[in-house]
């Protein structure tokens, strides 16, 4: 299904006399990058079926400063940061859904010492309240009948801040199998792209962390490797073409595997 969604802006909204109820944070890769537009958009077509009335900062939102900070920066990042956090403050911002863990976590962990306090949700978290609500309906979970999904947790929104269960839960409102790897939740293994690693050339060693962690992912016999970061993403359908599988395995965000049984896509 596809339709035209006009997305609003902070600034839109503010003109018209309206609060929304959440502000959407795309972040860089949702932004920027080809593959994590994608993402972006179910998240935007889900947001819009659930009737949640929703705004992006536009041309107003910047990087959150986590690549910089992570890459040891520290100036760098409270210079990104209070920007963000004035724009946000601004507008009054009391409530954020982000497309990205890496921005969950540092604008829920890291922007209070800043003058930036908000309630942050990673969008899983948020679809899987919609689900639970009754504001989204699965329409056709039955498009993933017989098929395995294995979810691989992002390390900012397992590890870092304990968030396993709302993305488990949101998928198991598909008509598939769960499949758990080996190395899961609180064991997780990284997919080689966290703490700016993503941004630079691999160190020296005997196999690539994203290798290491497909190949958990490829024992579970899984049909498909659910994520919910678009730096994992990136790292998991890397590691499925060094293994020439994606034929057999595709790797989606979350939000496309309910988007799609929503038929939104």
């Amino acid at each position: 299904m596809s339709e035209y969604i006009k997305v609003p802006t902070m600034a839109e909204m503010m003109a018209s006399g309206e609060v929304p109820e959440v502000l959407f944070w795309v972040g860089c890769s949702g932004s920027f990058d080809d593959r994590a537009k994608k993402i972006t958009k179910a998240i935007v077509k889900i947001l819009h079926r659930a009737g949640v009335k929703y705004a992006v900062l536009g041309a107003e939102e910047s990087c959150t400063g986590d690549p910089a900070k992570r890459a040891g920066n520290e100036f760098l990042f409270q210079m990104q940061a209070m920007q963000n956090i004035m724009v946000l403050n601004g507008y009054g911002v009391k409530r954020i859904v982000t497309g990205c863990p890496h921005c969950f976590n540092i604008m829920k962990n890291e922007y209070p010492e800043l003058g930036g306090n908000y309630e942050v949700l990673h969008h899983t978290q948020f679809i899987n309240e919609l689900i639970k609500d009754g504001k989204l309906q699965i329409t056709d979970g039955k498009s993933f009948k017989g098929k395995r999904i294995t979810f691989h947790d992002p390390c900012y929104l397992g590890r870092a801040n304990d968030v396993y269960e709302a993305p488990r839960e949101a998928l198991q409102t598909l008509d598939a199998e769960l499949v758990e790897m080996r190395r899961c939740k609180s064991k997780g293994l990284c997919c080689g792209a966290g703490g700016a690693q993503m941004f630079k050339e691999a160190e020296p060693g005997n196999k690539e962390v994203n290798v290491e962690r497909t190949e958990d992912a490829l024992e579970t016999k899984a049909n498909v490797i659910a994520t919910g970061c678009p730096f994992c993403n990136t790292m998991m359908t890397d590691g499925v073409k060094n293994f020439e599988k994606e034929g057999s395995v595709e790797v989606k965000d979350i939000a496309e595997l309910i988007a799609e049984a929503g038929d939104l896509l």
